[in-house]
């Protein structure tokens, strides 16, 4: 048998296909494997590269594969899909992906440890929290508003519904005001559940010195901060801080040497991208009220741009200094109001 030189691993839940070849691309081993039995596969091959999908569980098995002295490479997906034969199924995505590793051109996303994946899980259950309050609001509002009481929306406080419930005059049936009370109770616990992990993510930024330093930006608050802890790599890894910001810059499909830009390219991680574009905004509507600072980027901008646009563009310079102040390990200072 050829000495194996590089495995592609199509992971799935239960079963993983293999893909072993040669220093030449030849294929030398394909394998359907377990998942019980994958690490115990995995240690009879020599140490060799191992190439997966970037996905939820291939940070886990690359921490265990590089214990065993594997070179992981995490390739995200859509960069796959271009060598893929002919029909998709297990084995013609695990040759895929030694296609696409072999490549010495290719991307590849850093493993990421048990500590962000962990802080990335704090970050995540807060966000689908608030979404659920979300849903519970609209709910009770569309449900109130069936039988004629219509509270307006835009508002936090559950103050207005439970006044609703609690008017005899509306005429309510009792089971809608029944049913209404399990509502704000529901609401009552998501919001406490809520306040208990802000709190957390407030101790966690003032722990570690990364995230005291992000907090000095405009915009960044603690859930942002720890944001960028959790799910940014290693920001050394980017040259300059536009290959940083790429998630922030209009989608090109030009051609010809004619330039033609799109919508956003919502390239990276949409978490960041949506957290720096909603300081953005906080910067927007806090400093912008009287036009800006004088002078500022912000003051120049307000009067020949439509908000949203100057909060995409404010976005992709927080990028930027974001990189600037984890790479150069300092404190941001506003230049002159070069932001606001």
């Amino acid at each position: 048998m050829e000495k194996i030189t590089i495995v592609g691993v199509d992971l799935a839940k239960n079963v993983s296909q293999l893909h072993a070849a040669d220093r030449e691309g030849r294929a030398v081993m394909k394998k359907r494997v377990t998942r019980l039995r994958f690490l115990s596969i995995m240690s009879q091959i020599e140490p060799c590269v191992v190439a997966m999908e970037a996905c939820a569980t291939s940070h886990h098995w690359a921490r265990e594969l590089n214990a065993m002295g594997h070179e992981v490479r995490l390739i995200p997906p859509i960069y796959v899909k271009p060598f893929l034969k002919r029909q998709k199924n297990d084995a013609n995505d695990a040759e895929a992906i030694v296609e696409a590793a072999m490549r010495p051109s290719m991307r590849t996303v850093p493993v990421k440890s048990s500590e962000q994946q962990s802080l990335a899980m704090l970050f995540r259950t807060r966000e689908l929290l608030v979404m659920q309050r979300t849903q519970l609001v609209n709910a009770l509002r569309a449900h109130l508003a069936e039988h004629g009481v219509i509270v307006p929306g835009g508002r936090r406080s559950v103050d207005p519904f439970i006044r609703a419930l609690e008017d005899t005059a509306n005429n309510l049936p009792s089971s809608v005001r029944e049913v209404g009370n399990l509502y704000l109770d529901r609401l009552a616990r998501a919001a406490s559940e809520i306040a208990a992990l802000e709190r957390r993510i407030e101790e966690h930024s003032r722990m570690h010195e990364v995230a005291q330093r992000l907090r000095t930006i405009p915009g960044v608050g603690p859930v942002a901060a720890m944001a960028i802890k959790a799910f940014a790599p290693a920001l050394e890894t980017f040259q300059r801080g536009r290959d940083f910001s790429a998630g922030l810059v209009p989608r090109q499909h030009s051609s010809g040497g004619k330039q033609r830009l799109g919508r956003t390219t919502k390239m990276g991680q949409r978490d960041i991208r949506r957290l720096l574009i909603s300081g953005a905004m906080s910067i927007i509507h806090w400093k912008g009220r009287n036009g800006g600072k004088p002078g500022s980027w912000l003051a120049r901008m307000l009067p020949n741009k439509p908000r949203m646009v100057i909060a995409i563009a404010l976005a992709n310079k927080l990028a930027r200094i974001v990189w600037a102040v984890m790479t150069r390990k300092e404190v941001y200072r506003d230049p002159e109001g070069a932001v606001c």
